[in-house]
């Protein structure tokens, strides 16, 4: 495998999740364990099924978006993803939300994330 394949995969499979909410495409992301932090210094969600709980309340699979990404770095097993996610407008008086995220994913030997941190900026 080269260096990006594991990530690739991986962010496949979140877009893929992302698009359904589905509990065991967000539950195949993440390790037992993961930790997932929506802002680098909050309380992260611990566990999958405390993951996918909070996931699924999102409901973002409800939601038309676009989300383009790179995996720009890679230092062993933690990767670096820069990501755009763009949320059209629901209303004539709304407007479009353009979000820029830097993404730190931590990958186990399965592919699975034990760790995910959000890094992210909504465009004016």
């Amino acid at each position: 495998m080269d260096d990006t394949t594991a990530i690739n995969r991986w962010l496949e499979g979140y877009i893929e999740a992302w698009s359904t909410d589905a509990p065991e495409d967000v539950a195949r992301l993440f390790a037992a364990d993961a930790l997932y932090y929506t802002t680098p210094f909050s309380q992260a969600h611990v566990g999958v099924e405390d993951i996918v709980r909070w996931w699924r309340e999102q409901g973002d699979s409800g939601t038309e978006w676009t989300f383009v990404y790179d995996a720009v770095a890679r230092e062993r097993d933690l990767y670096v993803v820069r990501g755009v996610t763009r949320y059209p407008a629901r209303s004539e008086t709304e407007q479009a939300k353009v979000y820029h995220n830097i993404w730190l994913v931590t990958l186990d030997d399965e592919g699975r994330a034990t760790e995910f941190v959000e890094y992210w900026m909504l465009e004016r």
